[in-house]
């Protein structure tokens, strides 16, 4: 079977035509290759050529769709829907399965279009969009109105259309789907999970570890208040920052503002692919996750598998995927995260039930494992439209296909 895959992405190429994404999550989907016959990827290229985090491997195809500076522009988005969508109709010629990730951009229409071509489609949904619109944009007003008619249209799309979902709290946000399987996207391999974890001392500095994008709906500043409880009451915590975003100079001058810079390290964006971040896991003491708004975060996988104890927020779909492996704390609080970190460090008892059951979980939730669950659903048998529904199709798409 052929698959294409929209993801609103902002890919790019080098001056040798190399092509590279931002985020880890195509490496999930890179992972698939091997069960399709031809997989293309859809989704916005960088006009200016460069790398990015990530390279693709030759095999994965690439569709140009049309360049728009952010999701929460709704000029771009309307400018780049034509072409956009005449792009994706070409494409569909030559595929058998379309996996939209959504609700932003274009993926609704893009929806839209396939089930009128026939295609069998897939919905694909890695986090709550209203949720993360308000945390990302507060006092944007009409992108919380947007965020919330496009939740609403994948989630109608979705009492018809099979969808795949991060985590349990989607899956409950649309349980009322014809077809949802929700996932973990784990990128922890099988043969990482035979490497023992390190045995780690207590006795000398201690370090706390953040895995994220310094934004605003990931908390990144309570990093910095977190840091300054644990130091007040012993000063040998220090954190190392692995991330990058708009947040970073702001956390800096939280930081300096607690008096507690010289104890934090930025190391910037470190790529899941090479031996640095797997590292980081291994030379911590605890990972600290804040977070506002998640589906699952791939940094649970990361940690259970170096045996690092975590401690995370009770948001999004962490509490149901994760938690008897982690200790929950609530969003926003840094006086209890900090003294999450300290009940780790004092109870090795606790360490280890945690780690234990995180080691599990990783294995049960394994790249290898995710993979096969995630290409069986998407080679399921195709749907079937009535032909009510084929109409109500047609007349959404007819102006702008023909």
């Amino acid at each position: 079977m052929r698959l294409a895959v929209y993801i609103d992405y902002v890919h790019r190429r080098d001056a040798r035509r190399v092509l590279y994404a931002p985020r880890a999550f195509s490496l999930f989907l890179a992972g698939l290759r091997d069960d399709f016959e031809r997989i293309v990827v859809a989704g916005r290229l960088d006009p200016e050529p460069g790398l990015s985090h990530y390279r693709l491997p030759a095999e994965i195809g690439f569709v140009e769709m049309p360049h728009y500076s952010s999701a929460a522009d709704p000029v771009g988005l309307a400018r780049a829907l034509l072409g956009g969508l005449r792009r994706w109709n070409a494409l569909m010629d030559d595929v058998d399965v379309a996996w939209i990730l959504g609700p932003q951009g274009l993926a609704v229409p893009i929806a839209l279009l396939s089930l009128f071509r026939g295609r069998r489609v897939v919905l694909g949904v890695r986090q709550d969009l209203p949720d993360y619109a308000r945390r990302r944009h507060p006092d944007r007003r009409l992108v919380h109105v947007a965020a919330d008619a496009l939740d609403a249209s994948f989630r109608a799309l979705a009492r018809f259309t099979p969808a795949i979902v991060v985590g349990q709290a989607l899956a409950a946000r649309y349980g009322r789907g014809r077809s949802v399987l929700p996932i973990a996207v784990s990128l922890v391999s099988e043969r990482q999970l035979e490497i023992p974890p390190p045995s780690r001392s207590w006795d000398g500095p201690l370090t706390v570890l953040s895995v994220g994008r310094l934004e605003e709906e990931k908390n990144p500043l309570l990093l910095a208040d977190v840091l300054a409880a644990l130091r007040a009451g012993d000063p040998r915590w220090r954190l190392v920052i692995c991330g990058e975003g708009p947040l970073e100079g702001a956390l800096r001058q939280r930081l300096a503002a607690l008096d507690v810079a010289d104890a934090a390290e930025f190391r910037g964006y470190v790529p899941i692919d090479g031996d640095e971040l797997a590292r980081a896991y291994r030379e911590a003491h605890v990972l600290l996750h804040v977070s506002w708004t998640e589906g699952v975060p791939q940094v649970l996988f990361e940690a259970f598998a170096a045996g690092l104890p975590i401690v995370a927020t009770a948001v999004g779909g962490v509490a149901q995927v994760a938690g008897s492996a982690v200790r929950l704390v609530a969003p926003g609080d840094a006086a209890e995260a900090a003294e999450a970190v300290r009940e780790l460090a004092a109870d090795p008892h606790l360490r280890e039930r945690l780690t234990e059951a995180g080691l599990a979980r990783a294995r049960a939730s394994s790249l290898e494992a995710e993979l096969a669950r995630t290409a069986a659903f998407l080679k399921g048998e195709p749907q079937s439209v009535s032909p009510a529904g084929a109409g109500m199709l047609r007349a959404a798409v007819k102006e702008v296909v023909q």
